[in-house]
């Protein structure tokens, strides 16, 4: 029996949990050795021993024979499939899903701690390798939807990033959603970026990445005890910084949106995945009053043909977390912008978000409801699903 078992669902937002041999394979032998020192020095030795511990119970018969039944209570390294290619067909058949949107999980932390340092070099190899290990692992599966990284440091080379996403298989793009240090998310010379997805069919994504850059260090300054993440240790996010998770897409969605990108390119999908949608319907409403305030003096403003709240119901799709009321988000910013995920096969997707969603969603039509579990994720993957849906 299925986890999901009485509809078609897609789900915008999965894992791979890597080694820290993962990029190996990918890199090249002028940049690499810089590349595997930082990963070396990240990985330590707790990580490194969580991940032979892992790897014993993926090669034990006893632990596998209950593969089923704990589908959705392992996690991270100990879940099925998060880091054996070969494993992750019999998820998508556990969890009744027609498809997943496949993230890198450490190398989405570090490509974002790299896309605001000095060494563009191996900002670009990391993202180059990072890309094709994504390939590599979905590969197994056309249900699997491998998300490549897109570096917007610089503005010659991040067009170029993009045409190898898309050539070597990537389904869809990851950007940061903080601007790079020396230029706008939506400056001109990226236009390259979105063209290239457009012509594609292959959405840009924002996900959420490292904790501490969504508010500054000095919040924890408080005179209080340290507090810890939901693992136990400092690297994700708190209660405090969950308050501001909703910062980085509002500022990328603001310039995509007032500075006409989404008005340039009409087919471009957006989506938004692990950074919430409680601030979803506000976001829309400030848009609206932003225009509303200042279109008579902003030439920017006068070339949108669409109100901007107009642009997110059109190009814009969201992941609600699973303790976020989905059906009041839902009713409140419409029935075309919200999707379904779980995280997997991380903790912070919890042991049942589809039930979850399924109470939090049962006063909206059937037809919302087909939105949110099915068509909205449709919708934002376009012709990236081709061979996917019978």
């Amino acid at each position: 029996m299925a986890y999901i078992e009485d509809r078609v669902v897609h789900d915008a937002d999965t894992h791979v949990m890597e080694t820290a041999d993962w990029l190996q394979p990918y890199l090249d032998s002028r940049i690499g050795p810089r590349v595997q020192a930082i990963v070396d020095a990240d990985f330590g030795t707790q990580r490194n021993a969580e991940v032979a511990t892992a790897a014993k119970l993926q090669d034990d018969v006893q632990h596998r024979a209950s593969d089923s039944r704990e589908l959705m209570a392992r996690k991270n390294y100990r879940a099925i499939g998060a880091s054996r290619r070969e494993d992750r067909p019999s998820v998508l058949d556990l969890m009744g899903v027609a498809s997943q949107l496949v993230f890198p999980t450490y190398f989405n932390v570090l490509l974002e701690r790299l896309e605001h340092g000095d060494d563009l070099d191996v900002l670009y190899a990391t993202a180059s390798a990072t890309n094709r290990a994504q390939v590599s692992f979905c590969s197994v599966d056309t249900r699997l939807l491998p998300v490549g990284y897109v570096p917007l440091a610089d503005l010659d080379r991040a067009t170029l990033a993009a045409e190898e996403a898309i050539e070597i298989g990537c389904k869809a793009l990851l950007i940061p959603s903080a601007c790079p240090r020396h230029h706008a998310t939506s400056h001109i010379a990226l236009d390259g970026v979105w063209a290239r997805a457009s012509e594609a069919g292959v959405p840009i994504l924002f996900h959420v990445g490292l904790a501490d850059r969504v508010l500054p260090a000095s919040h924890a300054v408080n005179g209080l005890p340290p507090v810890a993440d939901f693992h136990g240790g400092d690297e994700n996010f708190r209660s405090i910084s969950y308050m501001a998770i909703s910062a980085g897409p509002m500022q990328a969605l603001s310039l995509l949106i007032l500075d006409g990108v989404l008005e340039r390119f009409p087919a471009l999908k957006v989506g938004v995945i692990e950074l919430g949608a409680v601030w979803v319907p506000g976001f829309m409403r400030q848009l609206d009053s932003a225009f509303e305030a200042f279109a008579r003096h902003e030439e920017r403003l006068k070339e949108l043909s669409l109100k901007p709240s107009e642009y997110m119901t059109r190009q814009v799709r969201v992941t609600p977390y699973p303790t976020e009321p989905a059906g009041w988000i839902i009713e409140q910013a419409g029935f075309e912008v919200c999707m379904f995920s779980t995280d997997y096969p991380h903790v912070e997707g919890g042991r049942n978000p589809y039930g979850r969603f399924q109470a939090s969603t049962e006063s909206l039509s059937a037809q919302a409801r087909e939105h949110f579990f099915r068509h909205n994720f449709e919708d934002l993957m376009g012709s990236s699903l081709n061979g996917v849906l019978s």
